[in-house]
């Protein structure tokens, strides 16, 4: 059994004392000098308080619980009189010492906090319990062993932990926060944050930890802008890899990347959705005509794939078909005509499309490996299609799966939990509107986790993504967000973060982040660890580069490059 951190006596020294009730039932003010500037906003302090459910009992022997509780706000209650602070050139504290006025001896600050209430190890919660301090109560804070306990649902390096930094309030490394590996991917994860507020390197930072051997997880990483390619270096680094035997056979994480050449979307796995998607502006007459033969097609393959050709005869079945039927041949034929003209243009030749090749789900999902697909050339219309019809494969294999369905061997045999991750998510779900990867993106982080299929959001657009998507992410990473739109957007779809907290979201440096929901017990704010890879998403340095254009090699290599032939290769090439 686990000892419960609330009962441990330690040596301490208390930082205040309760001035009363604050604001709301569940907040309270204490006053303190706090000499060592220590009581920041977001620090934690506890009460002591007699084990609630024992008492009436036996008060004398019910043990000591500590009820935790995070400063919301710092009030000075003694400041400067204004006559002090009238001459700019003279320091108030000299002022105050020739008028005897001992400006430290009255120093005195009120702070608010917001009550969290004693951490239950049974229930793996904070369990409020409905008494306030009284006055004159005494105010600790909580020391960096007690947060490390009980802040996180896991501890550093456990099986199923991902640590992905430190506590902010606390100096670098003292208090890890530590992620529920299995409630992030059970309950789906969103990282929000403005441009250059390091939504990459966090997302970066969680599959490194995902990718230790204490995980050894399957992720997908769909890479929009190709900044993830640098995870390659994981296999060359040792935190990814443990020595099993002593002889080389242990565990090593593998990391495959796809460029966009190589991310290839079988036209048999495409729907009418995505059809319509990739071939705008149809007719009511295209689109009819279209519908019946995928129809066609797919009842004459019975499951094997097709192509163009296929789908081209199809069309002229059907068309065939319904002139006998109706007698409006000489209608249908312009039709035909128009929509094999426009199949034949967006797949004959499709730098994405292809009859017979696509991604192989057992190749790009694996225990242990990383797939990282670059779509960084690749249009944003076909980027949704090959996201849509990745999501409905994976869907369809964990269903099968799991339901048994499917036997080892089987191209869609898929026997573990997954992990996708999607970048710029405001593209495939966006807000206002729909595309073809909104609905199965809803459909899985709606339904994914009973068939174990985790999915992370990265945004920097909270606003325009769709709030139903947001919403069904159930741990969030929040990191600095200035644009008023979308910090009422996050405020709107996340639960249980207090607005304290959100209020910091402007203020927030970069590499820091507010982390809540499912994966820690308590919403805490982190300074993200460094990454044991190289970061691929860095902005350009563009007045470095500019210097370098002007540098004495560069120069000189421009000159080379652009000198003309001599007089005497001019002649004997003449000749």
């Amino acid at each position: 059994m686990i000892q419960d951190t609330n009962t441990q006596p330690f040596i301490r020294k208390p930082v205040g004392i309760t001035k009363g009730p604050g604001e709301t039932t569940h907040e309270y003010t204490f006053v303190s000098r706090d000499d060592e500037q220590v009581l920041k906003n977001g620090e934690y302090v506890y009460y002591e308080l007699s084990d609630p459910d024992q008492q009436g009992v036996n008060s004398h022997a019910a043990p000591i619980r500590r009820v935790l509780g995070r400063v919301m706000k710092r009030v000075p209650l003694q400041l400067y009189p204004d006559t002090f602070l009238g001459e700019p050139e003279i320091s108030p504290t000299q002022v105050a010492a020739m008028v005897g006025y001992n400006a430290h001896t009255n120093e005195l600050f009120e702070l608010h906090v917001a009550i969290m209430g004693y951490y239950d190890h049974f229930t793996g919660s904070f369990i409020n319990p409905w008494i306030p301090p009284q006055s004159g109560k005494q105010i600790f804070l909580a020391d960096d062993t007690m947060l490390a306990q009980i802040l996180s649902r896991k501890q550093d390096k456990q099986p199923g932990s991902a640590t992905i930094g430190s506590l902010l309030t606390r100096p670098p490394g003292a208090v890890p926060v530590v992620l529920s590996v299995k409630d992030v991917v059970s309950t789906h994860l969103a990282i929000i944050a403005s441009t250059g507020a390091g939504k990459s390197y966090l997302a970066s930072v969680i599959i490194e930890e995902l990718m230790q051997p204490h995980n050894k997880a399957c992720i997908l990483i769909i890479d929009p802008h190709g900044e993830y390619g640098t995870l390659d270096q994981i296999a060359n680094t040792p935190q990814f890899s443990e020595d099993g035997d002593g002889r080389g056979s242990g565990y090593h994480a593998h990391v495959r990347v796809y460029k966009p050449e190589q991310v290839k979307v079988r036209l048999s796995t495409l729907n009418m959705g995505d059809m319509r998607s990739l071939l705008p502006e149809m007719t009511e007459k295209q689109q009819y005509l279209l519908s019946r033969a995928l129809r066609k097609v797919q009842e004459n393959k019975r499951g094997t794939p097709w192509g163009v050709a296929d789908l081209k005869q199809a069309i002229k079945q059907v068309s065939k078909q319904k002139s006998d039927e109706d007698s409006e041949g000489a209608d249908d034929s312009s039709t035909v005509h128009a929509l094999t003209w426009r199949i034949e243009q967006r797949f004959e030749h499709s730098f994405t499309f292809d009859d017979t090749q696509h991604l192989d789900l057992p190749e790009i999902f694996k225990p242990g490996q990383c797939t990282v697909l670059q779509l960084n050339e690749i249009d944003e219309r076909d980027q949704q299609v090959i996201v849509a019809t990745l999501l409905r494969r994976l869907n369809q294999a964990r269903m099968d799966t799991e339901r048994g369905k499917l036997q080892a061997g089987n191209e869609s045999y898929l026997p573990y939990p997954v992990f996708v991750l999607l970048e710029e998510a405001h593209h495939f779900a966006p807000g206002g509107t729909e595309v073809v990867s909104t609905s199965i993106l809803k459909q899985v982080l709606a339904e994914g986790r009973k068939f174990g299929i985790g999915v992370g959001l990265i945004s920097q657009r909270p606003g325009k993504l769709d709030a139903d998507v947001l919403s069904q992410c159930q741990t969030q990473c929040i990191m600095r967000i200035v644009n008023e739109i979308d910090q009422k957007s996050v405020a709107a779809a996340i639960e249980g973060v207090g607005r304290d907290l959100l209020d910091n979201l402007p203020a927030l440096s970069k590499g820091q982040v507010i982390v809540a929901g499912a994966a820690v017990n308590t919403p805490v704010i982190c300074r993200v660890r460094p990454r044991y890879t190289q970061h691929g998403g860095e902005s350009k340095d563009a007045p470095d580069i500019w210097q370098k254009y002007f540098s004495s090699d560069n120069q000189e290599s421009r000159r080379r490059s652009e000198a003309p032939l001599s007089s005497n290769k001019g002649f004997n090439l003449l000749r």
